[in-house]
C-alpha cells in the first residue's frame, strides 16, 4: 500500500476531482478507493463526492499494483510482412496494443507472442516488440521489432522522422483549405485525465501533423494525415483543434453520431521505413476497412463536392 497526503490550499467542492488531478487516477478509480475505505479527510474515511475546506488534510491509500505480464494467446492477427528483423501488422479496430491496468488479455502483444517466434526485449515483458502504438479503436499498420538491434533502428527512424506514417480519417464538416500543417503542444487534459489536449506554449510536448484534403462531401472531408511526431491521440486531438473532429470519435468529437460505429474512422493506411539491416526503403499499405468504405460509399451517393 502507498499513501499520498495533500493539504488543501482552497476549498474543494468534490474530493474525487481533487484527488484525480493530484494522482492522475480517473474519478471512477477514486470512487472505488472511497468505497473500499481508502479515501480520508482529516483522518476520517469519506465518500468520493464529499467536499472539503481549506486546510483539510486529504489522504488516499493506493493498493500495490498487480503485476502485469503478457502470455501468448491464439488470437488471429494479420501479418502483412515478416522477416528476421521486424514484422508489419495490420491491426483491427477494437484491439488494444498492449496490456494495462485491468486489461491483460486479448491484446496485440498476446497475439504476437503466439504468432511470432521472437520479439525485442527493450520494452520489457509488457510491451515486447512494440516500437509505436495505435489507439484501440484506430485500425491499420504498425511495425513490430523482432530483435533489439532492429528495435533501436526503427525507434531512431521514428524519432528522426525518417519513418513515414500516413493515416486516412473522415472528419466532420468541410475543410476549406487543401492542406495544412499543425504544430502545437500536447499533454494531459487538466480537466479530464482520460483525454489529451492542446496546451499553452511551454507545457506538454511538441506535436506536429501534416494534413491533406483527399475528398470532400456535403458535410464531411476525407483527410490524409502525415505524423511527424507520435504523441498520444495526436491526430484525434489535432482534428479537434481544427474544429473538425474524427467521425465516430466520442472522446474528442460529437457525442451524437450519425453512423453506427464501434470507434473512430481513422486508419493507418501506409507505413514507409528503412530496413534495419539492408538499408532498403520499404513501403507497406493497407486498404480501408469495410465499415470505413461503407460510410464513404454512402456519402458519395448522397453528394460529393
Amino acid at each position: 500500500m502507498t499513501e499520498k497526503l495533500f493539504t488543501l490550499e482552497n476549498a474543494c467542492p468534490r474530493i474525487d476531482v481533487f484527488v484525480s488531478e493530484g494522482t492522475g487516477l480517473t474519478r471512477s478509480a477514486v470512487k472505488k478507493l472511497a468505497e473500499k475505505g481508502l479515501l480520508f479527510v482529516n483522518g476520517k474515511d469519506v465518500k468520493a463526492g464529499q467536499s472539503a475546506k481549506a486546510g483539510d488534510t486529504v489522504k488516499v491509500v493506493l493498493p500495490d499494483p498487480e503485476p502485469i505480464g503478457a502470455e501468448p494467446e491464439n488470437i488471429p492477427v494479420k501479418i502483412v510482412y515478416e522477416d528476421g528483423d521486424f514484422a508489419i501488422v495490420d491491426k483491427a479496430q477494437g484491439m488494444t496494443v498492449h496490456a494495462g491496468a485491468g486489461n491483460t488479455r486479448g491484446t496485440l502483444v498476446n497475439a504476437l507472442l503466439y504468432n511470432l517466434e521472437s520479439l525485442s526485449s527493450i520494452n520489457g515483458k509488457i510491451r515486447p516488440g512494440i516500437v509505436h502504438r495505435l489507439d484501440k479503436d484506430t485500425s491499420g499498420l504498425l511495425v513490430v521489432a523482432k530483435n533489439d538491434a532492429a528495435h533501436l533502428s526503427l525507434s531512431k527512424q521514428i524519432a528522426e522522422k525518417s519513418c513515414k506514417r500516413e493515416y486516412l480519417a473522415l472528419l466532420e464538416g468541410v475543410l476549406k483549405e487543401d492542406e495544412g500543417r499543425i504544430v502545437t503542444q500536447i499533454g494531459r487534459d487538466t480537466k479530464d485525465r482520460l483525454k489529451m489536449a492542446v496546451l499553452p506554449a511551454g507545457k506538454g510536448r511538441c506535436a506536429e501533423t501534416e494534413w491533406f484534403a483527399e475528398e470532400r462531401f456535403k458535410n464531411h472531408t476525407l483527410v490524409r494525415f502525415n505524423l511527424k511526431t507520435g504523441r498520444t491521440h495526436q491526430i484525434r486531438v489535432h482534428a479537434k483543434y481544427l474544429l473538425h473532429p474524427v467521425v465516430g470519435d466520442k472522446l474528442y468529437g460529437y457525442q451524437k453520431q450519425r453512423f453506427h460505429l464501434e470507434g473512430q474512422l481513422l486508419h493507418a493506411f501506409r507505413l514507409t521505413l528503412v530496413h534495419p539491416t539492408t538499408g532498403e526503403v520499404m513501403s507497406f499499405s493497407s486498404p480501408l476497412p469495410d465499415y470505413f468504405e461503407r460510410v464513404l460509399d454512402l456519402l458519395r451517393k448522397e453528394e460529393r463536392i
